[in-house]
């Protein structure tokens, strides 16, 4: 009886290693990280300055097979630093990939 389970959970194994891979390509949006050609550096805000309000933004990017921002989401920073954010990320440039993806950006604004 235990050659049977022994053979049972290499069987198992083998299989799980095998499926592993081919279940982590079956993504509509993969999360990566495509090189950036061309990056713009955002413009610290007037009254953010004046405010000395500092601090970092995320924004998730959906990334367009030929290397443009297709939309983008912030998902996390100061309302006034935001918009600089997005306004520098819609001028940057990915490197051409076969699919669209998803990037998550940080920008630390700081005086």
């Amino acid at each position: 009886m235990r050659p049977f389970f022994v053979t049972a959970f290499g069987v198992l194994f083998l299989g799980v290693i095998v499926l592993s891979p081919a279940l982590s390509l079956a993504q509509d949006q993969p999360e990566g990280r495509r090189r950036i050609v061309d990056r713009g550096v955002p413009v610290y805000p007037d009254l953010a300055s004046k405010m000395q309000i500092r601090g970092t933004v995320r924004v998730e990017v959906v990334v367009a097979p030929n290397g443009k921002m297709k939309s983008s989401q912030v998902i996390g920073g100061s309302p006034l630093l935001a918009k600089a954010a997005v306004d520098a990320i819609e001028k940057w440039k990915w490197a051409p990939a076969p699919q669209e993806t998803k990037e998550l950006i940080e920008l630390n604004f700081h005086p």
